[in-house]
């Protein structure tokens, strides 16, 4: 028919924008007719997976065919795979998150890698500045989602996500940046395994994070001191 002629067509020349075309189209006549006949009760786009949504069924497929391949021929190849799918889903989903910053003057390319992003607690201690305010800061946590980069770490602040389902973006408002090269790091705060310090110019500027667990803790530091050494 000519309007599937058209979706085709239309679909081969604008294929970065072919998830929003689908949906656009997944209400015409054609399809409505097709869902009609065949009874479906979910209209075309609920079928429909985003190229990052496929990554995370493949990474789920390879575990299932690992967990029944144990001893057998090819299970190293499995594992071999499963590793570098779980390499690019981390990748493309840390991306994700980097593009959405928002107020950051200057160029990200030149902070080097991205080696890791997440959501933390964080209170500030500054020797700078009114006692009044830091005393406020020392006891008052922000909620900050970092970005450790080769060369300098990121702070912003989480906006409220839109749309729904998984049309549901995050953005980053951009606060401030410490440069690597002139961060320390205290790995263990008194009375909670999920905190460490990140200070700035010798202490001039102290930062405690609490990280969600002592595992992701655990993580950041051990990717902070990589970065140090």
């Amino acid at each position: 028919q000519m309007e599937d002629f058209q979706i085709y067509e239309k679909y081969c020349q604008n294929k970065p924008r072919s998830e929003s075309l689908w949906r656009q189209f997944s209400d015409s006549v054609f399809f409505q007719e097709c869902q009609r006949k065949l009874d479906h009760k979910l209209s075309l786009d609920s079928y429909l997976l985003k190229p990052v949504q496929r990554i995370t069924k493949y990474q789920l497929l390879l575990k299932e065919m690992l967990k029944y391949s144990k001893n057998c021929e090819g299970a190293e190849d499995l594992q071999e795979a499963l590793t570098s799918i779980l390499g690019i889903l981390k990748a493309v989903n840390d991306s994700m998150h980097q593009i959405a910053i928002t107020g950051y003057d200057g160029n990200l390319n030149e902070l080097g890698k991205l080696l890791m992003q997440g959501s933390f607690n964080v209170w500030t201690d500054h020797k700078k500045g009114h006692s009044k305010v830091k005393d406020l800061a020392r006891f008052k946590p922000m909620q900050r989602h970092l970005f450790l980069h080769e060369k300098a770490v990121l702070f912003c602040k989480k906006r409220e996500e839109n749309g729904e389902g998984y049309e549901k973006a995050p953005s980053y408002s951009y606060k401030h940046s410490l440069n690597m090269a002139a961060v320390g790091i205290t790995e263990n705060v008194k009375g909670d395994a999920k905190k460490f310090e990140i200070w700035y110019n010798a202490r001039e500027e102290v930062y405690i994070i609490q990280a969600p667990t002592p595992e992701v803790k655990a993580t950041w530091v051990n990717e902070i001191r990589k970065v140090l050494t």
